[in-house]
């Protein structure tokens, strides 16, 4: 069964896959959906017996058709190996009844690496199917863990280029560490004076000029992207939840068809968008649980079926879900309004003019399958202090946000059917806040100190990742106003 891609905004003609991972955003602003969502055609006692690349080429073929079966299992294969440093890719831990799906052993220790592993791997294989000559130049907003995941799998990648915009003060040590010092010829990071929601709307904007477009075609370039705007990042995503229901289900700590919650910090919507597609395939969840930082526009949302992004940005412990403009809801929203995309740009032109929209009765009724709730920032430190004490277990404060939420929705619903937590990032990436939670004593210690010492406490290993940012030198020390963004990019294609 052949899936083709829409637009979210307009009715113009269907694409293939490929077609839609190497534009990354369609041509009218609106990001690419399947024109139908697929079913399972392996039962989950089939599944429960593969490794997890076998898993992701049973999800992923099913939503990346025009892909032969070589050209998909080379890609997984050069994805999932040891860059991760489980076998299993994706660890499950039960602390306190829940399950921590481990998303973060790969190469730059947060779940994006889970996509943008082989998201290089599939541009450069659609870049092929296509016959696409020009160099491809990969432009990408973060706030703080998409940007060095996708500066790890695009650098040095033949016939591609990437540029890497990131708000100045807000990213965690860690994370800008981790950024500017990225190696690769290929690789361009700059820091912006504003947030995120600014270096994204940014992106947008130059992607969105035609004009540009035409000059970068002229000279051998067209742009993509590694946000999770682009569907060859959120096919990949669907991938861990399928994997989770059916390891539990191996492991015996689910029944046959049982359902499950899922409960996911959220920034951006693609994270729980990815596992509102796997129930729509057929995977036996029951809620979603949107778990939102201070920044808590997805949960008044929820509440009210008003999207409102005028209100004050808060920086927070949790910086990559210090967000106000989730762009992801948009390919939830398509779908609720009927897969009306006339409708859908409605809403998007008022939320791009104005700051806010408001949905319809009739599409409220279709998100009873979320659940959204948030954790104040005192809520965050507390539920790492109260975690570690009782079990030993250290989370980083995303995933923080998400168990205080959860402890949240079992108070308020009494629902206790297992729950599978998606733990987006390691502690190490949040060390001086993780630790500052555990005691108040680490606060004077440097950064680096506070990581050997989470090291004793939490009894794991220093990841590869912090190791190598140690003594690394800074490569990339660029700054601009968010009105520049455009003529950085002229200045590091040289054009």
């Amino acid at each position: 069964m052949e899936v083709l891609y829409n637009s979210t905004r307009s009715k113009q003609s269907p694409v293939k896959a490929s077609e839609a991972i190497l534009k990354g955003l369609s041509k009218d602003g609106g990001l690419f959906v399947p024109d139908k969502i697929p079913v399972f055609d392996k039962t989950f006692e089939e599944l429960a017996e593969m490794t997890y690349g076998q898993v992701a080429y049973e999800v992923m073929k099913l939503y990346l058709t025009d892909f032969t079966e070589e050209e998909l299992k080379g890609c997984i294969a050069k994805a999932y190996d040891s860059k991760f440093d489980t076998e299993e890719i994706a660890p499950i831990t039960e602390a306190q009844g829940a399950y921590y799906l481990e998303l973060f052993h790969g190469a730059t220790i947060a779940f994006k690496d889970m996509a943008l592993s082989i998201l290089p791997h599939l541009l450069t294989t659609s870049a092929k199917k296509n016959h696409v000559k020009n160099e491809i130049v990969i432009l990408t907003a973060t706030s703080g863990d998409t940007g060095k995941a996708a500066l790890a799998g695009f650098a040095d990648v033949e016939g591609t280029r990437i540029v890497v915009f990131y708000p100045k003060n807000g990213v965690s040590p860690i994370q800008e560490k981790q950024m500017v010092t990225q190696k690769g010829n290929n690789t361009y990071v700059v820091g912006i004076h504003g947030n995120f929601d600014d270096a994204q709307t940014g992106v947008k904007q130059i992607f969105g000029d035609s004009n540009l477009a035409a000059y970068m075609e002229e000279k051998g370039f067209q742009f993509s992207s590694a946000n999770s705007i682009n569907i060859g990042r959120l096919v990949p995503q669907i991938v861990y939840y399928v994997y989770a229901y059916v390891k539990l289900l191996k492991e015996e700590k689910i029944s046959s068809r049982e359902q499950i919650n899922v409960v996911v910090p959220t920034g951006n919507f693609g994270n729980i968008l990815a596992a509102f597609y796997a129930k729509q395939m057929g995977l036996p969840v029951d809620k979603l649980i949107c778990a939102s930082n201070e920044n808590k526009v997805l949960y008044d949302f929820f509440c009210s079926g008003t999207y409102d992004r005028n209100r004050d940005f808060v920086l927070t412990s949790s910086p990559s879900m210090d967000i106000l403009i989730s762009s992801n809801l948009e390919r939830l929203i398509y779908r609720i309004a009927g897969n009306d995309p006339d409708k859908n740009k409605e809403l998007m032109d008022a939320l791009n003019q104005g700051g806010v929209y408001t949905i319809t009765d009739e599409m409220k009724k279709h998100l009873s399958d979320f659940y959204g709730n948030y954790a104040s920032e005192k809520e965050t430190i507390e539920k790492i202090h109260e975690l570690y004490d009782s079990t030993g277990y250290v989370i980083d404060t995303h995933t923080a946000v998400a168990s205080c939420v959860y402890d949240k929705y079992k108070e308020e619903t009494k629902d206790v059917k297992p729950a599978v937590i998606a733990s987006t990032a390691s502690p190490y990436k949040f060390t001086r806040s993780v630790m500052n939670a555990i005691d108040h004593k680490y606060d004077t210690m440097e950064d680096f100190e506070l990581v050997d010492r989470l090291s004793e406490i939490s009894k794991t290993e220093v990841p590869k990742a912090i190791e190598e940012i140690r003594t690394a030198p800074v490569l990339h020390n660029h700054v601009c106003e968010k009105s520049e963004m455009k003529q950085m990019v002229m200045n590091f294609l040289g054009i």
